[in-house]
């Protein structure tokens, strides 16, 4: 009988002629030659066809019964091209158009959103909001509005309030948000040095000393300076007062810390001082008020005729003594209040035409006349503070052109105001008196330090151009 031909390449039987020393060599040849061919095949293919390889997850062994492990180790694999995601890129930012808004005479938002064709009924909306009305009630020319758009459909708008504040106004899905959000400001403190030549004035524009910071000086020193007839050349001053910056950028001059005034070799000296219901007031080193009880002069400007028992009437052209002081000013000039008092007379009197008269302290009285018109809360029995504007300077009764005239009477008595020994105000309050000291000390040793410096400036300059 035929057997068919076995596929299998030996027989599993044991075979007695088998020899155990043949069979060992064998073995060791297939290994020895197995392994190299298996190698080379893996590394043909993974040369030619990378993306079809399967990377195995455990290195590959071949065993024998008598033989130790044999580990192959494949190379890495490259990164292939094929296999990387790429990263999308991120999606530009919108842009939108940017315009600003000035408020010119006569102007409103809506004619300036009509000519710039911005979304009206967008207006309309931001118009019935809180903080929006507030702003858009209070609107006058050289206000400005910041506004983003989108082809006229607004996205926001911005618009100062003043310098700390500003209101500010988005678009979110269909409707907007209006809030007010802070401008941080930084103070920072400055001191200055001026010499008087001809002028106060002009004695701060040779030292860089802006206008709002010149005039708070002679505020200041008002009570015992008259700086139209006192000051003389040679008159020097130093000043310490603050700077208010924004953004990197310098944006006004604030107030004025302290302050050191020679006049004809007097030296005047004041520091600031604000008190727990923030009213800031100027004292001595000592705590003594730098005010007086009175203004010597309800205007700043100069004098066209003084106290004169014995003057020449310019209209009558007969001897009047005139009892107080003319002051030559424009009219409508602004006539301030010389001290705290009441009003006790307003209205017409004679050649003085229009006349307040208010009543102070320690039976004084004080009267201003030839006004072109009144306060309007300014009525009999009210009471005024020092420095309120009560009327306005004119031409009224009996006179030959535009000035205030001012009387000045103790107990019925007319006293020259210009050199009359006006009464002091009230030294600071005993419950701040340990703190203002404090406080005033290293003020005052800054202050120094500087004064100390521009003198050793000056007398270099002086021995160098010698």
């Amino acid at each position: 009988m035929n057997r068919p031909v076995s596929p299998l390449l030996h027989d599993y039987k044991p075979s007695a002629s088998a020899k155990p020393a043949k069979s060992k060599a064998l073995q060791w040849f297939a290994v020895g030659l197995g392994i190299p061919l298996l190698a080379v095949l893996l590394v043909n293919t993974l040369t030619t066809e990378p993306e079809q390889v399967a990377i195995p997850s455990e290195p590959v062994m071949t065993a024998s019964a008598d033989a130790a492990p044999i580990e192959i180790v494949l190379p890495p694999v490259a990164a292939s091209a094929a296999l990387t995601t790429p990263i999308p890129e991120p999606e530009p930012e919108p842009t939108f158009d940017q315009l600003t808004l000035k408020i010119g005479k006569g102007d409103t938002l809506e004619q300036l959103f009509r000519k710039h064709d911005l979304s009206i009924s967008h207006l309309m909306q931001i118009a019935e909001l809180d903080e929006a009305k507030k702003r858009f009630r209070r609107i006058k020319p050289g206000d400005e509005f910041e506004v983003t758009h989108d082809s006229g459909q607004l996205i926001s708008i911005y618009a100062k309030l003043d310098l700390t504040s500003a209101l500010n106004i988005e678009k979110q899905e269909d409707s907007f948000v209006a809030e007010i959000v802070e401008r941080p400001v930084e103070i920072r403190k400055r001191l200055a040095h001026g010499v008087i030549n001809t002028s106060l004035y002009e004695s701060a524009v040779d030292a860089g000393i802006s206008d709002r910071v010149v005039m708070n000086i002679a505020g200041i020193f008002a009570w015992d300076i008259d700086f139209v007839l006192d000051i003389r050349q040679g008159d020097s001053y130093y000043v310490q007062y603050e700077e208010i910056w924004q953004d990197g950028a310098h944006v006004s001059d604030g107030e004025i810390v302290a302050a050191e005034f020679i006049n004809k070799g007097r030296s005047i000296r004041a520091i600031r001082f604000v008190d727990d219901n923030q009213r800031t007031d100027y004292f001595t080193p000592s705590g003594d008020s730098v005010r007086k009880a009175f203004l010597r002069s309800p205007v700043d400007f100069r004098v066209s005729s003084s106290f004169n028992p014995n003057r020449l009437h310019p209209v009558l052209k007969t001897r009047r003594p005139h009892r107080g002081v003319d002051y030559a000013a424009p009219r409508g000039t602004p006539i301030k209040a010389s001290g705290d008092g009441k009003v006790i007379f307003r209205g017409v009197q004679r050649g003085y035409g229009n006349v307040v008269i208010l009543q102070h302290g320690g039976n004084i009285t004080t009267l201003y006349a030839h006004m072109s018109g009144f306060v309007r809360n300014v009525r009999v029995g009210n009471r005024v503070r020092q420095g309120q504007t009560i009327g306005y300077v004119g031409a009224s009764g009996l006179v030959t052109g535009v000035h205030l005239h001012y009387e000045y009477r103790l107990n019925g008595v007319h006293r020259n105001p210009r050199t009359v020994q006006l009464p002091d105000a009230e030294p600071i309050d005993s419950r701040y008196r340990q703190r203002f000291l404090a406080e005033a000390e290293p003020i005052l040793e800054e202050l120094q330090q500087f004064k100390n410096t521009q003198v050793a400036t000056i007398a270099h300059d002086t021995s160098r151009k010698q």
